[in-house]
This record gives structure tokens, C-alpha cells and sequence, in this order.
């Protein structure tokens, strides 16, 4: 926790409106892949061609787009901006994965890569001065 707590107190000291944004940014983007995701869902059983084998794939599915969905709302608003996160990454490591172990197509490969590693600055980061989380603090 004391970690936790020291990474808010050097994000806070050190918030620029350009990396809220970004934040922002990451936020929408996943919230517009959990929507088309979830309009065309065979779109994302095509992407898991390559694993149709293993077992779990189906649940892996039905994970995906809800967590862009929600991940990608909290995230855009600063609200538990590190654990929204968390359960982005394991995704995105998919994403990336799968580009070696399937078609590889580099423009999927280079905006998955671009996402994960914005994504683990954002773990480390977290939400920013300008965040419902940072609004929410301050009220108490």
C-alpha cells in the first residue's frame, strides 16, 4: 500500500495535461474495440482461429469484450485507473501473441504493442491529477 501511495504522491507532483489526456486516449480506444467487439462478435472468434484447440477459448471470448467495454470507461475517466488496467493487460499480451501465432498483420501488431506498453505506464502512472479517482480523494 505505502508503494501505492508513493506512486500517487510523484504522479500528482508530476501531472501533465498531455499524459491525462493520453490516459483518456487509451480509455476510449479500448471502449471502441469493446463496442465493435460486441457488435461483431466474429470478428474476435476469427482472431482465435489459431486456439480453437485449447480448451477456455469460448470464455476467453465472452472476457474480452466486456472488459474493453468497462476497462475502457473507468480508464477514461480516471476511476480505478491501475486495476482497470490489470485486467487489460492479460488481453493485450493476447494481442500481441496472437499476431505471431496466427496471421500476422502489423498494423494489429504495432497498435496492440503501442496499447500494451501505454497501458503499463498508466499501471505505474495511474490516473493524474485530473481523474474522478483524484476529484474523489480530494473530497474526503
Amino acid at each position: 500500500m505505502g508503494t501505492i501511495k508513493s506512486l500517487n504522491k510523484w504522479a500528482n507532483a508530476h501531472t501533465y495535461l498531455p499524459l491525462d489526456l493520453l490516459r483518456i486516449a487509451l480509455g476510449v480506444f479500448l471502449f471502441i474495440k469493446g463496442v465493435n467487439f460486441m457488435s461483431d462478435s466474429e470478428i474476435l472468434m476469427n482472431l482465435f482461429k489459431p486456439f480453437n484447440s485449447m480448451t477456455g477459448v469460448m470464455l476467453i471470448v465472452h472476457y474480452v469484450a466486456p472488459a474493453h467495454f468497462v476497462g475502457g470507461t473507468l480508464i477514461a475517466f480516471g476511476l480505478l485507473t491501475r486495476w482497470a488496467i490489470l485486467a487489460q493487460i492479460p488481453i493485450l499480451i493476447g494481442a500481441v501473441v496472437i499476431n505471431f501465432a496466427g496471421e500476422m498483420i502489423v498494423n494489429n501488431l504495432i497498435m496492440a504493442s503501442i496499447t500494451l506498453l501505454v497501458s503499463i505506464f498508466f499501471i505505474f502512472y495511474g490516473s493524474g491529477r485530473h481523474s474522478a479517482d483524484y476529484y474523489l480523494k480530494m473530497q474526503q
